[in-house]
């Protein structure tokens, strides 16, 4: 069974860090694309980043220059590091991934088998 295992939200003051960090059991994802989406309240589900198949990172534009995809192989796990938070930042962040391997510029509409269950950021002004 493949479980992906989200964490490191919370609550911060716009300006500030947080770091979530994506887990994997029963996948491992060398090889494999690995991409954070988030969901605001009454809005639609949206791309944050990408971490490619290839070691490739992709943003979208409302995360370039503040948020940065890394990935521990070791620990199969994938970083999203957030900086200089937005009070629009604030939603449920889900990491997703899928056994198609790479995903490429269209990372953000592709569907993905794997998600997991979201963890809450919520950034004030």
């Amino acid at each position: 069974e493949v479980q992906l295992v989200e964490s490191g939200g919370g609550s911060v003051q716009a300006g500030g860090s947080l770091r979530l960090s994506c887990a994997s059991s029963g996948f491992n994802f060398d090889g494999y694309a690995v991409v954070w989406f988030r969901q605001a309240p009454g809005k639609a589900r949206e791309g944050v980043g990408c971490y490619d198949s290839d070691g490739t990172t992709r943003y979208t534009d409302s995360a370039k220059g503040r948020f940065t995809v890394s990935s521990d192989a070791v620990k199969n796990t994938v970083y999203l590091q957030m900086n200089d938070l937005k009070p629009e930042d604030t939603g449920v962040y889900y990491c997703a991934t899928d056994p198609r391997g790479g995903a490429g510029f269209l990372w953000a509409s592709l569907p993905y088998d794997y998600w997991g269950q979201g963890t809450q950021v919520t950034v004030s002004s």
